[in-house]
């Protein structure tokens, strides 16, 4: 098993004093990202990114992927004592976990929470440790045109499969195109969409867009809603927690559903939002107490959160095996992997096995740091969210400054970041999808440069892309994507008529 002895060379590099207190600085730095309503994953990854600018690879990914971990904790925190879900996947813990607070049962709820976080979490982890070697060594056999067909597939997914408007979602990925198009042309060596501007010679880089559309464009957002909290108290102690923990194995199966759920969605761009949506309805479904679901049930808890957990962490495969995201976070740390002078990708575990298996390692550690972190700390991080906002958002705006203009030195970039912040708030006011963007700003120009080397391979064919039953299959699954929204309203549209046609035969 060469995955088990390259899995132990990571728990080495991961196991050193310095990489172990970066975790546990990220896990606090990430729940406390995870309890402020809005700022969520993505964008704590983003604002906190040139913080690690100074750190070795291993320990920047090891410090990143910890905040990752902590938010996904920390968004429970709010949902189940205060009924505002610090994170979007924590909606559906919302629905039984607050009702559970009410009734005095927090601590139980919250333990729920996250040991379903955790177990969705290992289970995705496992399964990245065993599949994604296997997967980057069968992409190892790509040319550009299966690169291109992989790049095609991941932009038509967020389309097909995407919870808004198809049009909104073409629509911020054709921005996100438009700017990575800027800058130097990578195959022909000509100036694009510059302006004679010398600035813009280097493009729209990726961290300053996201800090702005991100965390800046949430900012603007919360203000405007004028957040207030109040919440139920709680307490765990360890008398608590054993008792949950005694119950939870009643729960085997839903918890199994839910891991399931949340790797199939978190490996496609579906995410930890629909994952966590999906877990609970399957669960409300299923259970014998489905009828009693919303009124305070354990299960109803369980269910999204691991759901979410092992969708935010499977997420991370396609990211390393074949350097595409599966989530808007693995699109900032992917971002963030460039920056380091890192190729995500399936040569990324033939040339840098200990940055891989280190991160790999990390991800265990860091889950079992993060439930340790949250089960002993929740009363203080539910008393963060009593400081008025009017003092925290001006804070999160100078680190979001300082992060902007670290990374050129350039005052410009500070106020590209101001306007991304603009088109962020935009955005998210006409629920256009930011993801889309960030994907396309990310991997616009990787794809232009798969697209133009096939078309010189096969002097301007585009038959290039179904030369092979390899190619073949990737493009036509990403083109049925792309369609996908049409198809299935089409089939709902039959089905419904069928169910017309046989109630008026009955009739």
């Amino acid at each position: 098993m060469a995955e088990l002895s390259s899995l132990f060379h990571g728990f080495a590099v991961a196991l050193s004093g310095y990489n172990i207190v970066l975790m546990f600085v990220g896990i606090v730095l990430g729940v406390l990202i995870g309890v402020l309503p809005g700022l969520g994953g993505a964008n704590g990854v983003a604002i906190l990114l040139p913080l690690t600018f100074t750190m070795p690879p291993t320990s920047a990914i090891i410090m990143l992927s910890c905040i990752y971990w902590g938010a996904l904790f920390g968004g429970a925190i709010t949902s189940i004592l205060f009924n505002i879900p610090g994170e979007p996947w924590s909606v559906a813990t919302t629905f039984d976990g607050y009702p559970m607070a009410q009734q005095g049962q927090a601590g139980e709820a919250l333990t729920a929470a996250f040991t379903g976080s955790f177990v969705g979490a290992f289970v995705a982890v496992l399964m990245i440790t065993f599949l994604a070697p296997l997967v980057a060594k069968f992409a190892l056999q790509f040319g550009p045109p299966e690169f291109f067909a992989v790049y095609m597939l991941t932009f038509f997914s967020f389309v097909g499969m995407g919870k808004g408007s198809p049009f909104k979602t073409l629509a911020a990925m054709m921005l996100g195109f438009a700017l990575a198009a800027v800058g130097l042309d990578t195959v022909t060596g000509q100036l694009r969409l510059t302006f004679g501007s010398t600035e813009l010679m280097r493009g729209f880089d990726f961290l300053v867009a996201v800090i702005g559309l991100f965390g800046v464009g949430e900012i603007l957002l919360t203000m405007e809603e004028g957040l207030a909290f109040r919440g139920q108290s709680a307490r765990i102690n360890p008398a608590v927690v054993l008792e949950t923990w005694k119950k939870l194995p009643r729960y085997w199966m839903t918890i199994l559903r839910s891991c399931v759920i949340g790797c199939w969605m978190g490996i496609t761009p579906g995410g930890a939002t629909p994952a966590s949506f999906m877990a609970y309805g399957v669960a409300k479904r299923t259970s014998r107490n489905g009828e009693k679901f919303g009124t305070g049930q354990l299960e109803g808890v369980v269910a999204p959160e691991t759901g979410a957990h092992a969708a935010g962490t499977s997420a991370l495969l396609p990211m390393l095996a074949l350097g595409i995201p599966g989530s808007p976070t693995a699109a900032v740390l992917l971002g963030g992997l460039i920056m380091w002078g890192l190729q995500p990708g399936p040569l990324l575990f033939v040339e840098q096995k200990d940055f891989v298996w280190g991160l790999i390692a990390s991800m265990y550690l860091g889950n079992i740091a993060g439930l340790i972190v949250v089960l002993t700390s929740v009363p203080l991080f539910a008393a963060i969210l009593r400081i008025p906002f009017s003092i925290i958002a001006p804070l999160i705006i100078v680190v979001c400054a300082i992060g902007a203009y670290t990374v050129h030195g350039a005052m410009l970039d500070v106020w590209l970041m101001l306007l991304f912040g603009v088109v962020g708030y935009v955005f998210k006011k006409l629920n256009y999808p930011l993801a889309p963007m960030v994907l396309a700003l990310v991997l616009g120009d990787k794809a232009e440069d798969a697209f133009r080397q096939s078309m010189l391979f096969s002097q301007g064919s585009l038959s290039i892309f179904w030369s092979n039953w390899l190619v073949g299959s990737i493009a036509t699954l990403a083109i049925v994507m792309l369609f996908w929204p049409l198809l299935s309203a089409a089939i709902r549209k039959i089905r419904s008529g069928r169910i017309e046609a046989f109630e008026q035969e009955r009739e």
